[in-house]
């Protein structure tokens, strides 16, 4: 009897481990390039919808290219989400190629008029949208619609997550001002290894200095390097920022120039810019990116963090218990 019992109990345990190994997830599939996009559109979605990103932390999406592994993901998605204006250089023709032939949305260009956004000779319009609390916020429509043609069912209840998020989002936006206007006027000057920052500087009234240009596809030049080692030290910068998707040697150059100078400059922290923290963490997500980023800077240049809004205490419980 025993025998026959462990051979049932085993003959169960098999059909059960085979039906989870092939039973796929049902859900709509969406793949973005950045995961900053992704998370909107995970808040959006909630359960409804499959998202996953191609580029994950330390990745920069200026030099990515697609792996065979991605282009298969992208042929196989109900959806593609991506940032557009040219951020995802490398990977254009691929999003222009497979875009013609299933729902696919470039946020930048769907949400925004081109003569509101920071545009430069070298580089048309700059694509780092999300260091702008208030103006990412203003992809979460077209997100949101994107979803719900692909997830009738849930069209509703993705509307209004849309609507809780984007007032979380505002509450993000008015701290980051309130804390980064607590740092001492003549401090204020965001020295960081390229220009990603710009629209974060726009919005909330910081001096912003990349070494490199909007792209990281060429290299800092030794008379950029020169330049910003003497924006520092004519400046009395306290402090600068090295990304986490850039190897930190410019900084570091620009550290040792200024020492040489007899300023001593430290690094401040380490920022993300062009790519958030790992999947599953506070920073992980495009909120405590932001947080991050702004407490690093804050606490860098000499300033005061503002109380945390009421209305992120339920993000702040679910990441920093």
């Amino acid at each position: 009897m025993r025998a026959l019992f462990r051979y049932l109990l085993l003959a169960s345990l098999l059909i059960v481990t085979a039906c989870d190994a092939t039973s796929p997830d049902d859900r709509p599939q969406v793949v973005t390039t950045i995961a900053m996009i992704s998370d909107v559109a995970r808040n959006v979605a909630g359960d409804c919808v499959q998202v996953t990103p191609l580029m994950g932390p330390g990745v920069d999406p200026h030099l990515y290219e697609a792996r065979a592994s991605d282009i298969e993901r992208l042929r196989n998605a109900d959806a593609i989400l991506y940032a557009g204006f040219s951020l995802e250089g490398q990977m254009a023709n691929v999003l222009e190629k497979l875009g013609s032939r299933k729902p696919s949305l470039a946020v930048g260009p769907a949400s925004f008029d081109e003569s509101d956004l920071i545009s430069h000779e070298d580089y048309a319009i700059d694509p780092h949208l999300w260091m702008d609390v208030g103006r990412w916020s203003q992809i979460v429509p077209a997100v949101t619609e994107q979803l719900a043609a692909i997830a009738p069912d849930c069209a509703a209840a993705m509307r209004e997550r849309a609507s809780d998020y984007r007032e979380e989002l505002a509450a993000l936006d008015g701290w980051i001002e309130q804390s980064i206007a607590s740092i001492p006027e003549e401090q204020r000057i965001l020295v960081t290894a390229h220009d990603a920052f710009g629209y974060y500087g726009l919005s909330y009234g910081i001096d912003v200095k990349g070494i490199q240009g909007i792209s990281t596809d060429s290299e800092a030049a030794i008379a950029d390097i020169r330049d910003m080692v003497n924006t520092v030290v004519e400046r009395d910068v306290p402090a600068i920022f090295i990304e986490s998707t850039i190897n930190p040697r410019t900084i570091n150059s620009v550290i040792d120039g200024a020492n040489e100078k007899g300023h001593e400059v430290e690094i401040g922290g380490e920022l993300f810019s062009d790519a958030m923290g790992e999947d599953g963490t506070a920073k992980g997500t495009y909120i405590g990116m932001l947080r991050s980023n702004t407490v690093a800077i804050v606490e860098g240049l000499g300033g005061t963090t503002a109380d945390w809004p009421e209305v992120l205490n339920g993000w702040k419980q679910r990441w920093e218990p």
